[in-house]
């Protein structure tokens, strides 16, 4: 392959650092559905419930794992737990602007059955919305309400939870 002379491209910057899939994005883009996009950070999740417009995507809802504080939440926003209380507060603000359905936008982040990225996938259905995925990569309901963490996650996910449900 010549990377030089007059008929070599250079392909667009986000695509040379691995950071977009433009095959993928313009299909999302198509479906005319909003997407749930999810990223994973080293200290928490980010949920934006988004619509594509000429002018470029607007948010229709979101929320980021550090609003569990505001509803009690006391242990790590990076794990599991935090992860599904964060998809079910974005899905429930969707909802409340009249989103039904959305299609799941994970990026180039690797997807891990029973993870974090799916974990949010699971607030999200749970919050209302329709979502198409297959329920073997969801993660199990125990792992979702932290048993495999110390008892007091376990309560403050109760707590945080309860809180939700009541507005």
């Amino acid at each position: 392959m010549r990377r030089h002379g007059p008929h070599f491209r250079v392909p667009l910057r986000r695509r040379r650092e691995g950071k977009t899939d433009y095959r993928r994005r313009l299909r999302l883009l198509r479906a005319d559905v909003p997407r749930a996009v999810v990223r994973k950070t080293n200290t928490g999740v980010i949920v934006q419930v988004t619509q594509f417009t000429e002018r470029g995507d607007t948010i229709l809802a979101s929320a980021v794992a550090r609003d569990l504080v505001k509803l009690g939440w006391t242990g790590s926003t990076g794990n599991v737990p935090a992860a599904y209380l964060t998809g079910l507060l974005a899905g429930r603000r969707a909802a409340g602007k009249g989103v039904t359905s959305a299609i799941l936008d994970i990026g180039r982040q690797m997807p891990t059955k029973g993870g974090r990225l799916f974990a949010v996938l699971k607030g999200l259905v749970d919050a209302g919305l329709e979502i198409p995925h297959d329920a073997k990569v969801l993660p199990a309901d125990d792992r979702i309400r932290g048993t495999h963490l110390p008892p007091e996650i376990g309560k403050a996910f109760e707590a945080a939870k309860a809180k939700m449900e009541a507005g």
